[in-house]
């Protein structure tokens, strides 16, 4: 397995990036409600500097800031890319979970799209094990290898694949620890992000004002809970891995 640890300076370094707003940017992440934050009564400290201001009680982020942090995390992404890293989507929210597992399927990207599993990170070697089971049992049903079972016992086996797919199914490709985390929404995946931080791995987050956004080191601050705006940021994450591969 490659040693993540030591590699953790050289992926947290991103190319430097214009601190000059981009207009058209801007003018999209707008059009899909990217700037709703939450009531200034959830809103966690580290966030005060991205707020523009308060509109029918609803915090307003400062898309201008958004978008250059938005370039930052993207020229990230692509030197990810570039270098042929692994990144592991991930998101319980049931806004994203379809967004993010499409998003991570179509750059050969793990991901997960529900709930995360304690110690995916912390105990990756067990979590693999059971990601290879699913993986086994599947390649033994698609040869009919489990035909000599009884009705009753491939009943059984069949309700345990179905559970090993919701739990690991994102993750049968991932065969060594990610090199950096997606999440939307940094405070919901809490529990990710913590694992990702024991092992060094740097995390990327859509996150919106109720979010501890100084404690990771690629946080996109804007809306994180309906579906324009998080299958909008998704999709610029998304595509600049892909331009990283040409």
């Amino acid at each position: 397995m490659m040693n993540t640890i030591e590699n953790t300076k050289e992926l947290k370094e991103s190319p430097r990036v214009s601190t000059t707003p981009d207009k058209n940017l801007i003018e999209k992440m707008f059009n899909v409600g990217a700037h709703y934050g939450y009531a200034k009564a959830r809103r966690h400290p580290s966030t005060k500097k991205y707020v523009f201001g308060i509109k029918n009680k609803t915090e307003i982020f400062d898309l201008e800031k958004t978008s250059v942090e938005l370039e930052k995390a993207k020229a990230f992404v692509t030197e990810l890319s570039k270098a042929g890293k692994v990144i592991l989507f991930v998101s319980s929210k049931p806004e994203a979970k379809k967004i993010i597992k499409e998003a991570a399927e179509s750059l050969d990207m793990p991901y997960v799209a529900g709930r995360w599993i304690g110690g995916t990170l912390t105990n990756f070697d067990s979590i693999k094990k059971r990601a290879e089971k699913f993986v086994d049992l599947f390649e033994k049903t698609e040869k009919g290898l489990l035909d000599k079972y009884t009705k009753k016992e491939k009943l059984l086996i069949s309700r345990d694949m179905d559970a090993l797919e919701a739990k690991f199914g994102g993750i049968t490709t991932m065969t060594q620890l990610p090199h950096a985390l997606f999440v939307v929404d940094l405070k919901k995946e809490n529990i990710a992000v913590k694992e990702a931080q024991s092992k060094n791995i740097p995390v990327i987050s859509i996150s919106s004002t109720d979010c501890d956004i100084s404690s990771v080191e690629y946080a996109i601050p804007g809306n994180d809970a309906t579906l324009k705006s998080i299958e909008f940021f998704v999709n610029e994450i998304r595509d600049a891995y892909r331009a990283g591969k040409k």
